[in-house]
């Protein structure tokens, strides 16, 4: 599943996110969802979420609910 829904993210759920500086590359990041910081219920790139290491990117995978 991609990450450009908000409804199909939660905080507590595994995700693949790439970071504001890896955006070149494409480098993704996995951790668990914190905070959800996208307000609106879409998003092209991907729901912007903060991770429980403090690390902020946007979704591009949702790997468990």
């Amino acid at each position: 599943m991609d990450g450009k829904k908000r409804a199909d993210i939660s905080p507590g759920i595994e995700v693949n996110i790439v970071l504001k500086e890896d955006q070149r590359s494409g480098k993704l990041t996995n951790g668990i969802v914190k905070d959800i910081l996208t307000n609106s219920s879409t998003h092209p790139h991907g729901i912007k979420v903060r991770l429980q290491d403090g690390q902020v990117g946007r979704v591009k995978e949702v790997l468990k609910k």
